[in-house]
């Protein structure tokens, strides 16, 4: 027992560097997510106004993180492979992702808004109508996106001059600048419902753009982009279902979660730092794969574990730092709470049990991904966010029965 301690400190001290990299981007990005779960403790009566909207909602924020959180990780395995470059070369590995992600955004964000709609009848949730699903999908998809992917590539090019992780300081920042840009953009995207002529509008033009954006992405002469996109459609299609999923249980709960907002504060930062932490560790197993520092076993060889036992140490203080920011802020703003050590347990509770289930899910889709041929890069993350969405929404609920919230 105490030779394992020494090689997981031993791990932890030769890894410091990447440690504290991840560490502080997990902070600063837990710090932005907060701006994303004020919003949505303050527009509870745009979610009363539009029946169903909480559906969308994990959908739209986990589609940012799925399509610019895996191109974040298969920037970083470029880096770790030395084919990254900073340049706009079309052929470049930088162009390619780049060109794959937009065409993934125009085709998903109409796919989200079908599927919230679909299943909102499907389990009898009372809605607004597959336009309206689909034009604020759309319109704040595309918002949201520029923006995230503006910030990715910066970053990207970032941490290639500067030497830095990317493996460990892309999914938490990029997942976050997510849902900071995605909640407003869905709040700025609802009053085009209602207004005459924009929903058959915006809608017709979806139709068109999405089926262009399909049929080039999956003829296009460029390689990355070609099998980014054909890999992508299904995938995010199957994840943007999950997501959905976990905003029904969340809409069936509205009325709970309305009576103490500081809980919507606390979800968006929560969900993030679930799917974060599962993404760091399949960013990081995507690369010893690639590199054939790890073999991809059925049982985690001691080179996952140790990853794993990184991944556990981010997890305890970040919940923590999660749950007393999100009452902080509720207090400040005047919303509700039912008490700063209620929050405090609910998130860490909830955080360790959502990370026992993030490790579990990344090793799992990174070394089994890898053992079909495909690439862990393209699947793993997409796989991790939208099962997180989920499994995180289960986690914190556990966390509010047990603590007697919920």
């Amino acid at each position: 027992m105490r030779g394992r301690v020494g090689a997981v400190l031993g791990y932890w001290r030769a890894e410091r560097r990447t440690i504290r990299q991840g560490f502080v981007a997990l902070v600063v990005a837990s710090l932005g997510n907060l701006i994303a779960g004020l919003t949505l403790g303050s527009i509870t009566g745009t979610l009363e106004r539009l029946p169903g909207l909480m559906v969308l909602v994990p959908a739209a924020i986990g589609m940012r993180g799925n399509i610019f959180g895996a191109l974040g990780s298969r920037l970083g395995t470029s880096v770790h492979t030395g084919l990254f470059e900073a340049t706009r070369r079309r052929e470049g590995v930088l162009y390619q992702n780049v060109a794959a992600a937009s065409v993934l955004t125009l085709a998903i964000s109409l796919g989200l808004g079908v599927l919230a709609k679909a299943l909102s009848v499907a389990f009898g949730i009372t809605s607004i109508s597959l336009a309206d699903f689909v034009v604020i999908s759309i319109l704040g998809g595309v918002l949201s996106s520029v923006v995230v992917a503006l910030f990715a590539v910066a970053l990207a090019v970032r941490a290639f001059r500067r030497g830095w992780d990317l493996d460990s300081v892309a999914a938490p920042l990029v997942t976050a600048v997510g849902d900071v840009v995605t909640l407003p953009a869905l709040f700025l995207a609802s009053f085009a419902v209602g207004v005459p002529g924009v929903t058959p509008a915006v809608g017709t033009a979806a139709l068109v753009a999405m089926a262009w954006a399909a049929v080039w992405g999956l003829r296009t002469d460029l390689p990355v982009t070609r099998r980014v996109v054909r890999h992508g459609l299904v995938l995010l299609l199957v994840a943007g279902g999950i997501d959905v999923f976990a905003g029904l249980v969340m809409e069936a709960r509205l009325d709970r979660l309305a009576a103490f907002p500081v809980l919507l504060v606390l979800i968006p930062p929560f969900l993030a730092d679930a799917g974060a932490l599962g993404s760091i560790l399949s960013s990081r197993l995507a690369s010893k794969l690639h590199l054939g520092a790890l073999t991809p076993r059925g049982r985690p060889e001691p080179a996952a574990l140790l990853d794993t036992t990184i991944i556990f140490l981010f997890s305890v203080w970040l919940f923590a730092l999660v749950g007393f920011s999100a009452d902080v802020v509720a207090t400040l703003f005047g919303l509700a709470s039912p008490g700063p050590l209620r929050v405090l347990g609910i998130s860490l509770l909830g955080g360790l049990i959502a990370t026992a289930f993030a490790v579990v899910v990344a090793y799992y889709a990174a070394t089994a991904t890898f053992r079909m041929g495909l690439d862990p890069d393209d699947f793993g993350i997409p796989i991790i966010t939208s099962t997180m969405d989920f499994l995180g929404v289960i986690s914190l609920f556990m966390a509010l029965a047990a603590f007697g919230v919920a």
